[in-house]
């Protein structure tokens, strides 16, 4: 588990990011403060493998904003390329090779795309 120099919980590996004021995980916040995850304004795309029992993932990282905003943006990123996946701690993960379609898909919405990793 991590702190931060204030002594508050960051990060808990049962409930994921947690929220610095009301100390709840990010998904339960109860004080509307927990803010998104920063971004530079570069979108990358990688195929990650490692890791996930040999089952390639495609991988869109820095879309930013919040919570609910980034679940519907990935429903439409899954739903487009016809895959699972899930959205958690500011990533969206898609189930397959799907790297190209979704960075098509992300240029298409006007946003600067980067293809990350090999």
């Amino acid at each position: 588990m991590k702190q931060r120099a204030t002594g508050g919980l960051v990060y808990s590996t049962d409930s994921g990011r947690m929220c610095p004021t009301c100390r709840q995980p990010v998904a339960q916040c109860r004080c509307g403060t927990a803010a998104p995850q920063p971004t530079d304004g570069v979108v990358r795309v990688s195929r990650e493998k490692q890791g996930r029992g040999g089952k390639t993932v495609t991988v869109v990282r820095g879309l930013g904003g919040d919570a609910e905003t980034l679940a519907a943006y990935g429903r439409k990123l899954r739903s487009a390329c016809g895959s699972g996946g899930t959205t958690k701690d500011g990533v969206v993960e898609v189930q397959g090779d799907h790297v190209d379609r979704v960075i098509a898909l992300i240029q298409a919405d006007g946003r600067t795309v980067k293809r990350a990793g090999g």
